[in-house]
């Protein structure tokens, strides 16, 4: 064994997170122990309570306290205009504007055969069900200008226009093969302007 058994314990917890290889890890592990324990302290209670008191919003999708969450409870967005994103990070992304005045509906991943994922693992019924039952009068799909955010983009259109609602994307200021995530401010603010009819 390399390390002391606590050490080597969380060394391997670390390397289960995404991005944190072996080295990284290690650096991490050593930076705790040295680290004050009032600090290591706040990082394990932060851990446990992001653990039991996150929770998805049953009607959006997206990470939240409360359910609903505080955009769809909230009276001063707009409920007739709905912004599809993939994954909840993309929701931060898009607030991080402050352009946005509608909704969110996270559909929690992207057509994509190559990995199994078929429009039935993802949150399209619900959204469908959104439209039904609410009175939405525009979609803007805001996927990853990739592949599979392009094919699942093209999917959600062909089945959302016979319901008679307007479907926009983002297009401009978004690099192909980029991430929304790392996208700044000005250039997601672009984006909503030139987002376009499909």
């Amino acid at each position: 064994m390399l390390y002391a058994e606590p050490i080597q314990r969380l060394v391997e917890e670390l390397t289960r997170l995404p991005g944190v290889g072996p080295k990284t890890a290690q650096r991490l592990a050593y930076h705790l122990v040295k680290a004050p324990k009032e600090e290591v302290e706040a990082l394990a209670r932060a851990l446990v309570e992001l653990r039991s008191k996150i929770r998805y919003c049953s009607v959006c999708g997206n990470l939240t306290e409360a359910d609903p969450c505080r955009i769809c409870s909230s009276d001063s967005r707009d409920a007739s205009v709905l912004c599809v994103v993939e994954q909840p990070r993309d929701v931060v992304a898009m607030e991080r504007t402050g352009e946005f005045k509608g909704r969110y509906h996270v559909l929690h991943g992207v057509i994509s055969p190559a990995n199994g994922v078929g429009p039935a693992d993802l949150r399209i019924e619900s959204l469908l069900q959104r439209v039904r039952e609410q009175k939405v009068t525009e979609i803007i799909l805001a996927l990853n200008p990739n592949v599979e955010g392009e094919a699942t983009s093209l999917y959600l259109a062909r089945i959302l226009k016979p319901a008679g609602v307007k479907v926009t994307r983002i297009a401009y200021g978004v690099p192909v093969g980029g991430d929304l995530e790392y996208a700044d401010e000005v250039t997601l603010s672009r984006a909503l302007e030139g987002r376009r009819e499909l």
